[in-house]
């Protein structure tokens, strides 16, 4: 799924919601994340999971091309750990009829 498919997803599950309104609450959410992230935050979603930055160490390695060592420097990339309720629902067996997926089982107040 795309950023437009889960918007256009929402704003149909939520016809009280215009589809300009949900982007801009998904574009949000999404910075609000990222600029977390960007600080060294961890981003915890209870029940979803939560984000980290990882740090990769720098190492050489060579370009494929002309096999010449290169040496890559250390970065960070982001890491995902699922939620306990993500992991179970991943997890559950499946059979067909079950329903329509991207509808929730409940409801988090």
């Amino acid at each position: 799924m795309i950023r437009s498919e889960l918007i256009t997803r929402i704003a149909k599950q939520n016809p009280h919601l215009y589809a300009k309104d949900v982007e801009a609450v998904v574009s949000v959410i999404l910075a609000q994340i990222a600029a977390a992230l960007t600080s060294g935050d961890r981003v915890e979603l209870r029940d979803f999971g939560s984000f980290a930055t990882k740090e990769l160490q720098g190492r050489t390695a060579r370009n494929p091309k002309t096999g010449a060592v290169v040496s890559v420097e250390t970065k960070l990339s982001i890491a995902f750990k699922p939620g306990k309720a993500m992991r179970v629902r991943l997890n559950r067996p499946t059979t067909r009829g079950d329903g329509d997926p991207s509808q929730p089982k409940h409801i988090i107040d």
